[in-house]
């Protein structure tokens, strides 16, 4: 404990070291896709809540996803941005430890409604007759409730190991962001068997979860051999934005995480799709795939912005 007092703050590096060139596009680039991921996945979950879908499964979990997608983002981008504006690149030990925390603590989340919205795509195409029985807003809530328990279940260890890293010098972090592996490469101590920890926790997750998606979408795939030219239509369109989404989230983020816990320098740009990319453009993905999502996002805003008009008139 006494070494770890050597350190109260650490210095994160950054995405590049060329502060003339790179960080004021930076700056613009990632300010721009955190606001439209902000206004992008608010313009989702508002317009779930003020409609009918959100008693639909599908769009039950949609917009718990686009409540983590905000607030995982939000763990790491303002951190990020803020750097490249003022060039000030310190993090506190607190700070640094949150940041451990939540990124991990949202992201596995994430991963679980993810999970949870493959099975219920799952059900509602291999047993579209019994898809409101099990699908039950009981079960929903228990599979949100489970990824939550998950979550916890997952990012506490990943906290705890970080806090007992006993770290004296020096202080320098090579990542935009504070993260197990960065931090066991500046750790004062033989790091072999935590790496091995860190990999059973993180990558065995990322790992398990995308095994049970990717098996889900292929007795997805062979069920629809049976349906109709019209009903395969509808329904791969509907996977299709979801498989979108995870091999966005996942393919990163294996390369990251499925590894002894080593840093490359490629790691800040895979990271870079799990923690900005992936989050920004899944309303995108979401919406110009759905016919049923555009429409009633098409009259919530439109009669809201109508009815306004009426009442300023």
């Amino acid at each position: 404990m006494e070494r770890q007092r050597n350190v109260s703050e650490f210095i994160l590096l950054g995405l590049s070291h060329d502060k003339k060139n790179i960080q004021i596009s930076c700056f613009v680039l990632f300010l721009f896709c955190y606001i439209s991921l902000l206004v992008g996945n608010l313009l989702i979950l508002v317009s779930i809540l003020s409609s009918t879908l959100f008693h639909q499964p599908m769009y039950y979990f949609l917009s718990h996803l686009a409540c983590l997608d905000v607030s995982y983002t939000s763990s790491v981008t303002p951190k990020l941005i803020g750097d490249l504006l003022l060039g000030t690149k310190s993090i506190s030990y607190g700070n640094c430890m949150l940041q451990v925390f939540t990124m991990h603590f949202f992201g596995s989340i994430e991963v679980f409604i993810l999970t949870a919205m493959a099975f219920d795509r799952y059900v509602a195409i291999c047993k579209p007759l019994h898809y409101m029985i099990i699908m039950n807003r009981t079960r929903c809530n228990l599979l949100v409730l489970a990824a939550w328990v998950g979550g916890a279940v997952h990012s506490f260890p990943q906290l705890f190991i970080a806090i007992l890293l006993p770290f004296c010098g020096p202080n320098e972090i090579d990542h935009y962001f504070c993260d197990i592996a960065p931090l066991l490469k500046v750790a004062c101590t033989d790091t072999h068997i935590t790496g091995v920890l860190v990999l059973v926790n993180s990558g065995m997750v990322a790992l398990t979860t995308f095994v049970l998606l990717f098996g889900s979408y292929v007795v997805i795939l062979f069920t629809l051999r049976n349906h109709s030219a019209e009903g395969r239509r509808k329904a791969l369109s509907t996977c299709g934005s979801h498989i979108t989404v995870v091999v966005l989230f996942f393919a990163p983020a294996i390369f990251v995480y499925l590894r002894p816990p080593t840093t490359f320098p490629e790691d800040k740009l895979f990271a870079l799709f799990y923690t900005i990319i992936a989050p920004m453009f899944n309303p995108l993905i979401y919406t110009l795939r759905n016919t049923e999502m555009k429409n009633i996002m098409r009259k919530v805003w439109c009669q809201g912005h109508f009815q306004k008009k009426l009442t300023i008139n």
